[in-house]
C-alpha cells in the first residue's frame, strides 16, 4: 500500500462529504469536499488539526474515491491538511475522465500536482507558496488572524496574476475583531473582497 501512496494511486483519505461550498468565489454552490490527511504547515488557528498526522487516515484507492464522487456531483473539492504533500495526478486524471471539475484548496507549500479548473491558493506565514503556483492560482484567499496579516496579504498579492481573485476572510476565532479590520481594507482597496465561512453560519461540514 506504501508504495500506492507514493505513487500517487492511493491517498491518505480522512473524509470525503457532499455539502456546500462555504467559502470563497464558489460560496453558495454544492460541491463534493476530499479531505486530504497530512499537513506541516501548522497553522495555530486551524480547524481541522486532526488532519495533520496522516498516519491516523487510512489510505483509499484514488478508484474507490472517483466512484463515490460519481454519485453526488460534477465538481470536487480537494482540501486537506494540505494536500499537495500527495501525488495528485492520479485522482485528477481519472476525475477529468469522469468529465468532473476540479478544484483544490492549498497553502501552495508543496509543488503543484494534478490538472486542477480552479486552484485557491491560501498562502501561510509558516511555509510560503512554491513560486510556480503564484501564476496558476485562481483565487488568492488570506486569513486574517490580526493586523499584520494585512500586511501580509498585500505582499503575496505582488506575486498573484492580475486575472487571481482576491479574498481577506476573517480567522473564525477572531471574526469579530478582525471584521472591521478587513472592511476597512477592503473599502480603501476594492480589488479585494471579503470571504465569510458561511458554512459554520449554515452550520453544516
Amino acid at each position: 500500500m506504501q508504495k500506492a501512496v507514493d505513487k500517487g494511486d492511493a491517498l491518505p483519505l480522512m473524509e470525503a462529504f457532499y455539502t456546500i461550498q462555504g467559502e470563497g468565489y464558489h460560496k453558495g454552490s454544492s460541491a463534493f469536499f476530499i479531505r486530504i490527511g497530512g499537513c506541516d504547515v501548522g497553522c495555530h488557528w486551524c480547524d481541522v488539526k486532526e488532519s495533520w498526522n496522516a498516519d491516523l487516515h487510512p489510505p483509499t484507492y484514488v478508484d474507490k474515491i472517483v466512484e463515490k464522487v460519481k454519485k453526488y456531483s460534477n465538481i470536487v473539492v480537494v482540501t486537506g491538511g494540505e494536500p499537495l504533500m500527495w501525488n495528485m495526478t492520479p485522482l485528477t486524471n481519472k476525475l477529468k475522465n469522469e468529465g468532473i471539475k476540479i478544484h483544490i484548496e492549498t497553502s501552495g507549500a508543496y509543488p503543484l500536482t494534478g490538472t486542477w479548473d480552479w486552484i485557491c491558493l491560501s498562502p501561510k506565514k509558516t511555509m510560503p507558496p512554491k513560486n510556480n503556483i503564484y501564476e496558476k492560482a485562481d483565487e488568492l484567499k488570506v486569513i486574517i488572524h490580526n493586523n499584520h496579516d494585512i500586511r501580509f496579504a498585500e505582499e503575496q498579492k505582488m506575486y498573484v496574476g492580475k486575472h487571481c481573485k482576491l479574498y481577506l476572510q476573517p480567522e473564525w476565532s477572531k471574526r469579530e475583531s478582525t471584521m472591521p479590520i478587513i472592511v476597512s481594507h477592503v473599502l480603501n482597496n476594492p480589488e479585494w473582497l471579503v470571504s465569510l465561512q458561511t458554512h459554520k453560519y449554515l452550520n453544516i461540514p
